[in-house]
């Protein structure tokens, strides 16, 4: 059975996440015009990319750490509080789910700190950006990344009304429903539709999981978990 002391340690790891995360978002959306600018011309992104310098490269760095670390604090969340002996096979799938979701989501980040930096010094880049952020970032971190997140909050959210917790579950299922719409984004963007409506599920989704995040991280701290029992299993708070 994990020990109080792991379940605090992930507890506090997913609280330090969803604070952590937010602060290269703020300093991207101050200085950067994010998301709204991920919708521009290649030539308007790469210019104001330029424009930041090196500190807006470091600020992307921070968010593609945000992601990676997200793979951590996931597992532990999934696996942590005794489930993966109790609810093997979800805790498993929820693991999974939430590792890859921060791989994928970290992958197109980290695109604007090896790829952009080349191709905003490049005169002819502009080309060659269009098909990296369609792909990278559209495709992989946004697309697919999205819908992994979404799909490990309804994981976990089966894992928690499992255990009680009825309320986070809910919390949980509306963070991955909004995650979910806000991935169709790209989709209708390829099909040559407004995809505005789905951004605003994205953004809405992320703030949802950052309280989700709070709240997983809370009981995971405080032990409050009605797991079903196995024979001479002892549960402490």
């Amino acid at each position: 059975m994990t020990s109080n002391a792991s379940a605090r340690a992930i507890g506090a790891g997913s609280i330090l996440l969803a604070l952590g995360f937010n602060v290269p978002y703020a300093v991207l959306a101050s200085r950067f015009d994010y998301p709204g600018i991920l919708r521009e011309a290649p030539e308007r992104i790469l210019a104001a990319f330029t424009e930041g310098g090196a500190p807006l490269v470091l600020t992307w760095y921070a968010f593609a750490l945000a992601a990676m670390l997200f793979i951590p604090v996931s597992l532990g969340l999934a696996l942590g509080g005794g489930r993966v002996r109790t609810q093997t096979a979800l805790a498993v799938a929820a693991a999974v789910l939430g590792a890859l979701a921060g791989l994928t989501q970290a992958i197109g980040l980290l695109r604007w700190v090896m790829v952009v930096p080349v191709l905003a010094a490049d005169p002819e880049g502009a080309q060659l950006f269009a098909m990296l952020h369609a792909y990278a970032g559209v495709a992989i971190g946004e697309h697919l990344g999205m819908l992994l997140t979404a799909t490990f909050l309804g994981t976990m959210a089966v894992l928690h009304a499992a255990e009680g917790l009825r309320a986070l579950a809910a919390q949980g299922g509306l963070t991955a429903a909004a995650i979910a719409w806000g991935a169709i984004e790209g989709v209708a963007l390829a099909l040559g539709a407004d995809g505005a409506v789905f951004s605003l599920g994205a953004i809405a989704g992320y703030l949802l999981l950052t309280v989700w995040l709070l709240w997983a991280g809370l009981h995971m701290i405080r032990g409050v978990y009605r797991l079903p029992r196995l024979a001479g299993d002892t549960l402490t708070a």
